[in-house]
């Protein structure tokens, strides 16, 4: 195992970091723009940059990266809404979407505001969505950023240092234990099931709110 993870933490390393960082920031903005979140993994990108970090310039030029890439690709989503909104909507691609994604988008922004723009970063489809569904709607850009802003941060933050905290551990570790390897995809994988868990406890927090809410027909 360690051997396995050496090569491919070592090929990761290898990358220049700034080049490193800079695709990460990319991907980011592929993620968060419109709908390529549903097909571009933005946590697997920002996982796997995050475990050749070294020191804390590179530590901190990867989160400004990220948080970046993410606010600049939902920003065009935003505008994108704004301008073509209905058209994405009616497009090929909106239609796979499904339009029970798209009024459940529209009503969950409608009932929850800005904190719908903020758990959105947090929740499947809907961190694709929102964006796009954002600029359809009456909400100003700048109360759309006051919003997705700390969301960004906090998810970078999250997945940045776990991702570099366990390929850290992991080095420091790799000479003396023979099973760091495995400490290491155990740290991943409690990391993405706590993802899971948190990811299904909102989506079922947030839909029993809008039961509740929702107006007598």
């Amino acid at each position: 195992m360690n051997d396995v993870l050496n090569a491919i933490l070592g090929a990761v390393a290898s990358v220049d970091p700034v080049l490193r960082t800079l695709l990460a920031g990319f991907g980011m903005l592929l993620e968060t723009s419109i709908l390529i979140g549903l097909v571009v993994p933005g946590d697997t990108i920002v996982i796997v940059a995050s475990t050749a970090v070294s020191g804390p310039v590179e530590y901190l030029g990867l989160v400004l990266a990220v948080i970046l890439g993410a606010l600049a690709g939902e920003s065009i989503g935003f505008y994108l809404g704004r301008r073509f909104g209905p058209w994405i909507r009616r497009s090929w691609l909106g239609r796979r979407i499904g339009e029970k994604n798209w009024v459940g988008a529209e009503r969950y922004l409608a009932r929850r505001g800005g904190i719908a723009v903020f758990l959105s970063r947090f929740l499947p489809v809907l961190h694709s969505v929102i964006p796009l569904t954002v600029g359809m709607s009456r909400m100003r850009y700048r109360t759309f950023l006051a919003w997705t802003v700390p969301a960004c941060v906090v998810w970078t933050l999250a997945y940045v240092s776990v991702g570099a905290a366990a390929a850290g551990g992991y080095r420091t570790l790799s000479d003396q234990l023979h099973f760091a390897g495995y400490l290491f995809v155990g740290v991943i994988a409690a990391f993405a099931l706590a993802v899971v868990l948190v990811k299904r406890w909102l989506k079922r927090r947030e839909a029993r709110f809008l039961e509740h809410e929702a107006p007598p027909e």
